[in-house]
């Protein structure tokens, strides 16, 4: 009986955290921009706040192919959009309620395919301010396959992002890592559900994707870009050419929340043209951290997962 009353106020307890933190984002979004002497406010739209401040998160799942070793590779991807309190102080994801708090919008991103035997897991967490217009802040990347893993992480500190890269491959060993802020490619689409049409275009200095440096060994540097929005009747598609010949397109529906509906991946390769797509398969609004019971498996039947 007691272990009873124990488990129900536990449940109690994880509802009413999560109505507290929902309720905790809304109050920061009212309080003055911590940096607010560099950067202008958001102008949050009520729709935006509704959607984001609901207390879940918006999982999507993505039929994912991706070259690899040459090859093209059939797998899954998947985007998990929520809103979080973060720490300034710590450049963490905070339980504790402190002024100087910032709400985020997270993405975590997922890709998981097989090479042959092995498999490989890929993800990415991006984290984006929602109260000041600032570009994110932090990124932190791990791939796992059969051969060994490899973990990198960049924070925003300054001018500059400082971060981490532990590998397995001799060649890339422990590093610390440093480069000037620019915008970081792995923030684009949380930058598109706050609105297309906001995007930057033209010519600019953009720091590839975590997922891509690592998958191909290259350095930490930011490169020059030039970005494009093109609509359609239902959709936009925002590209981006890197100099060298890679390029990354986003589509995403016309009507709020812009909705992602495939992404797509190119860059030349020993191979040729390395091509990488993802298309949109399901999409699914839960407070997926309340779900870890098996009871709950047949949500990933919702998910086409």
């Amino acid at each position: 009986m007691r272990s009873l009353i124990t488990i129900l106020l536990l449940a109690a307890c994880i509802v009413s955290c999560n109505k507290d933190q929902d309720s905790s984002l809304r109050e920061i979004e009212n309080r003055s921009n911590p940096d607010s002497t560099r950067s202008a406010s958001r102008n949050l739209s009520n729709e935006f706040k509704d959607y984001w401040y609901s207390g879940v998160a918006e999982i999507s799942s993505y039929d994912l192919k991706m070259e690899r070793y040459g090859e093209i590779r059939e797998g899954t991807a998947v985007m998990i959009f929520v809103t979080e309190p973060f720490s300034v102080n710590e450049n963490i994801k905070t339980d504790q309620n402190e002024d100087s708090n910032r709400s985020m919008l997270k993405l975590n991103a997922t890709r998981d395919f097989y090479t042959g035997i092995y498999p490989y897991k890929i993800m990415s967490s991006t984290f984006l301010p929602l109260s000041s217009q600032d570009n994110a802040v932090k990124v932190a990347t791990s791939i796992q396959e059969w051969c060994g893993h490899t973990y990198m992480q960049l924070d925003k500190t300054g001018d500059n992002f400082e971060g981490v890269l532990n590998s397995y491959f001799q060649g890339e060993g422990n590093q610390n890592l440093k480069v000037e802020a620019a915008i970081l490619e792995n923030e684009i689409p949380l930058q598109l559900r706050l609105g297309p049409e906001q995007m930057p275009t033209g010519k600019m200095n953009i720091i590839p994707s975590t997922e891509y440096l690592r998958l191909t060994h290259k350095k930490l540097n930011a490169q020059a870009a030039t970005a494009n929005l093109a609509t359609t009747d239902s959709t936009f598609s925002y590209r981006v050419d890197f100099k060298g010949g890679r390029k990354v397109t986003y589509v995403v529906g016309k009507k709020f929340p812009y909705e992602i509906i495939s992404w797509k991946e190119e860059f030349p390769s020993l191979e040729g043209m390395s091509t990488t797509t993802a298309v949109l398969r399901k999409t699914l609004k839960t407070a997926y951290w309340q779900q870890n019971s098996n009871k709950y498996s047949v949500l990933r039947d919702s998910l086409d997962l």
